[in-house]
């Protein structure tokens, strides 16, 4: 089993992305579910979301306290709550931001994990090219098929279509795209980096 958890702040689609990476999984064949876990469930509190991907029927409904796999909407969220409990040091990190880990204050914690596994994208950059608003779920999801391999982009493309008729719909997959390539372009460049 795969396990992902997304923190992030209400308004900013957490709840909405667990449920298009779930649909995503449901696309390739794969069981999966989605829920979220809220504190106070006003505009800009912390808020996170579950989801779970097997290939064999999921029975458990328990928050994911060991995940292998956590995305960062929100990069405020980094020194305020321990977003990393629980996290193997073979997990998986996306950080929505342009900043480096070192300027996040975050290069000390990364130094156990794979280089490139702990990744920075400025997903909400490309949700404002792409959708003239600040949400960056979408595009997260399109970095994480990138740089977990567990769905594909085609997968996450018709989940989000699935979610968002027409040109929403539309505006999203490109915004996925735009951060599948850069997360792409990331991994490739840290491995050339470890081979010179």
């Amino acid at each position: 089993m795969f396990q992902i958890r997304i923190h992030g702040r209400g308004g900013q689609g957490v709840v909405t992305a667990a449920e298009i990476l779930s649909v995503a999984a449901f696309v390739e064949g794969h069981h999966a579910q989605a829920f979220p876990s809220f504190g106070s469930e006003r505009m800009g509190a912390p808020v996170v979301s579950f989801c779970r991907i097997d290939s064999r029927p999921i029975r458990t409904r328990e928050p994911v306290m060991e995940p292998d796999a956590i995305i960062i909407q929100d990069v405020t969220l980094l020194h305020q709550v321990d977003l990393f409990a629980g996290l193997a040091t073979e997990g998986f990190v996306l950080v929505n931001t342009s900043q480096s880990l070192d300027d996040l204050g975050l290069g000390e914690f990364g130094r156990p994990f794979q280089r490139d596994r702990l990744l920075t994208c400025p997903a909400t950059e490309f949700a404002l090219e792409q959708l003239g608003k600040p949400l960056p779920n979408a595009a997260l999801l399109g970095g994480f098929a990138a740089l977990t391999a567990q769905v594909s982009l085609d997968a996450i493309d018709s989940a989000i279509r699935q979610r968002f008729e027409g040109t929403t719909g539309e505006r999203n997959v490109a915004a996925a795209t735009a951060a599948y390539r850069f997360i792409t372009l990331a991994k490739e460049e840290l491995t050339h980096a470890a081979t010179d």
